[in-house]
């Protein structure tokens, strides 16, 4: 890359549902000489991927069909200007060690994850500055392979469902929020903009990435636990109103932590169980991971905020049941390591 604004070779990690949507619109809606795309998969996935390409399907129905270079091995693919992660948070220290030779010394790495990641504290001043969170990273072993001064925050405001490996549907809104993890709008951030919104989507740069990362969590952090829990969906979460201000209450927790490392947030919960409410019934992402056998992401999502609050010597007893109950369901299914 011969400057920070060029960005040329493209590569998604993880092509599941989000994962997909960056694969897809990129691979449709930008010119082979603008990118060279290609996506890091394995399994089915990627069988797919070199057979037939990634289908993703618009909102009037029609399939769309992306040829990409597709391989489990990063020698393959080589080094890239940006590498796109959307992989859940139990998956992120195998896959930092996969990179390999896709990380050159200039390349930026987009991480578009659920939850609190590894970097949060790198470059956020106040009481928790420089905390590494053994919660999300507790062998530093992501932390080792990707350093924090080659990433990009990402706040995704995205759905999409994968009913099979390499085909996407059902994508809703296309919002991205960007920042760097130190603060502030830089000429990388602006440019990884750029790239997005050639290729549809609606891209905001933040000044401070941690607050809009928390304010997404604010809300997931209770949604996605408590589905999986009880398995229904979030209108009749909150729709019971002994379950709704159970979640007010773990909301309440961490609004607390929030307003002590700098990201306060200025709703109530009751605010946003309204937003949340009028999306109707849908299943989150933990609980369709529950129902397909597959580990959930509890420790970016609620694990995290708990460690947080043990730093800060805030008492949690919301978010510790919450935790603890959400925890065990998972251990007795094997979804969750002992």
């Amino acid at each position: 890359m011969s400057t920070p604004m060029e960005i040329r070779k493209v590569a998604v990690v993880g092509v599941g549902a989000i994962g997909g949507v960056f694969l897809g619109w990129l691979g449709s809606r930008l010119q082979p000489a603008r990118i060279q795309l290609s996506a890091l998969a394995r399994g089915e996935t990627l069988r797919t991927l070199r057979t037939q390409g990634l289908i993703w399907v618009d909102a009037d129905g029609v399939g769309q069909q992306v040829r990409v270079n597709a391989s489990d091995t990063h020698t393959d693919i080589g080094p890239q200007d940006l590498i796109i992660v959307s992989v859940k948070g139990p998956s992120m220290p195998q896959v930092a060690q996969s990179l390999g030779s896709m990380l050159a010394p200039h390349t930026l790495v987009l991480v578009a994850m659920n939850g609190v990641p590894w970097w949060f504290f790198d470059g956020l001043p106040g009481e928790c500055s420089g905390l590494q969170l053994q919660t999300v990273d507790p062998a530093g072993i992501t932390s080792a392979a990707l350093p924090t001064s080659q990433v990009l925050g990402c706040v995704v405001h995205v759905s999409a469902t994968a009913p099979q490996p390499a085909r996407i549907e059902r994508i809703r809104n296309n919002q991205l929020i960007l920042g760097e993890p130190g603060g502030g709008i830089t000429a990388r951030v602006t440019a990884v903009a750029s790239l997005l919104e050639d290729a549809g989507f609606q891209v905001q740069q933040s000044e401070r990435i941690q607050r809009d990362l928390w304010f997404k969590l604010w809300g997931n952090m209770t949604m996605n636990p408590v589905s999986a829990l009880t398995g229904a969906t979030c209108d009749r979460i909150l729709d019971d109103p002994l379950v709704r201000s159970f979640c007010s209450a773990v909301m309440l927790e961490a609004q607390a932590i929030g307003q002590r490392i700098g990201c306060g947030i200025d709703q109530t919960p009751e605010d946003r169980h309204a937003i949340t409410r009028s999306l109707g019934a849908f299943k989150t992402s933990m609980l369709q991971d529950v129902l397909a056998d597959r580990p959930i992401e509890l420790d970016a999502l609620v694990g995290s905020v708990r460690e947080i609050g043990q730093h800060l010597g805030l008492a949690t007893p919301s978010i510790d049941a919450l935790f603890g109950l959400t925890r065990l369901m998972a251990r007795s299914k094997g979804l969750y390591p002992e």
